[in-house]
């Protein structure tokens, strides 16, 4: 039965529009439950879309590459959670208090985001750029995500590592997992994009314009990977990091550092709170990240259950939003029929 469902439902999305292209999966720890791809990679010859075929994870990529990290680099002890932006940076006195915890639960106050590309600036000045810019929030009053806040999240372990954030990734994470079709872009064999302003495909080039002013490297976008290898990501946080990260800290990551506000927010995780989130109707404790090319991931703790859904929904372009209402859907339906057979 589950695997009709998630055939099916692929199916729906690609039958109304949501997406030219989708890969989904279901799990309960290291055992794969149900697999489907359906489309094509909207690119000259339209193969196939298939388990190995590179997704762009958008913001999903906060939690495999800084986050994951910072993890480990906190857990070690080479990182506090009351470390100060003013510790790392000449940071102005309105945001020299801001801690690491804050850049991880979203709860620094700073700007969703603004086009860094359009700044005036050189990708040397980021860190400057983004710390002169006003605050949206007082820091620690309530959760604002943001990306530049992840982005300064990585600008800070770069300066402790002494490398760029993708070397890091591929050491820390990538290669211990055995991640063979997971990298910061740009990539090949993807399921391409459409850049807003020109309409031209970026094929293995990533969607978000900041990460794509960095190179593809940014700690709030860039990962390129597939749904075999998001299936090893979700089967370590399905046991609760193992072997990447002890218990303890993995548990002290997924719980809700906000919950008075609508938005659930665990270090660098997405968790569920009062709002509608995209997880839909699943149980609290249940945690994972969305990404705004159409990618999500979802985790429920209890029981190691854990869902895939992989999409290029911004091709041809990013305002089709159909896909949102299906992916509460998915996550919804999937996890309700997994507790009936799983």
């Amino acid at each position: 039965m589950l695997q009709e469902l998630v055939e099916r439902l692929l199916q729906e999305g690609l039958d109304t529009g949501c997406y030219p292209s989708a890969c989904a999966a279901l799990g309960r720890g290291d055992t794969v439950l149900a697999e489907a791809c359906v489309g094509e990679i909207p690119l000259p010859g339209g193969a196939p879309t298939n388990r190995h075929t590179r997704y762009d994870m958008a913001s999903v990529s906060k939690i495999i590459g800084p986050t994951m990290i910072a993890l480990q680099d906190i857990e070690r002890g080479a990182l506090r959670l009351t470390d100060t932006l003013g510790d790392f940076f000449d940071a102005p006195e309105d945001k020299k208090g801001i801690t690491v915890k804050m850049l991880m639960t979203h709860t620094a106050g700073l700007i969703p985001t603004f086009r860094l590309d359009r700044a005036g600036i050189a990708p040397g000045e980021i860190t400057d750029c983004i710390l002169r810019y006003p605050l949206a929030e007082v820091p620690g009053r309530r959760p604002l995500y943001s990306c530049m806040g992840l982005i300064l999240l990585a600008k800070i372990l770069e300066k402790t590592h002494g490398k760029p954030l993708d070397r890091i990734a591929a050491e820390m994470v990538f290669a211990p997992l055995n991640l063979r079709e997971t990298a910061y872009g740009p990539c090949p064999f993807p399921a391409a994009g459409t850049d807003p302003e020109t309409g031209r495909p970026l094929i293995g080039v990533v969607h978000d314009e900041n990460a794509r002013f960095q190179n593809g490297v940014s700690g709030n976008a860039g990962v390129f990977m597939s749904l075999n290898d998001c299936e090893i990501f979700c089967r370590m946080l399905a046991a609760m990091g193992a072997p990447l990260l002890r218990r303890e800290t993995m548990e002290a990551a997924v719980r809700n550092y906000t919950p008075d506000g609508d938005d659930g927010r665990g270090l660098g995780f997405q968790v569920i709170g009062k709002d509608l989130s995209f997880m839909g109707g699943m149980p609290l404790g249940t945690f994972g990240h969305t990404g705004y090319t159409g990618t999500s991931i979802a985790i429920e703790p209890r029981t190691g259950y854990w869902a895939i859904l992989l999409s290029n929904r911004v091709c041809p372009t990013r305002e089709n939003v159909k896909l949102l209402p299906l992916r509460r859907k998915f996550h919804t339906q999937c996890w309700q029929a997994f507790q009936l057979n799983g």
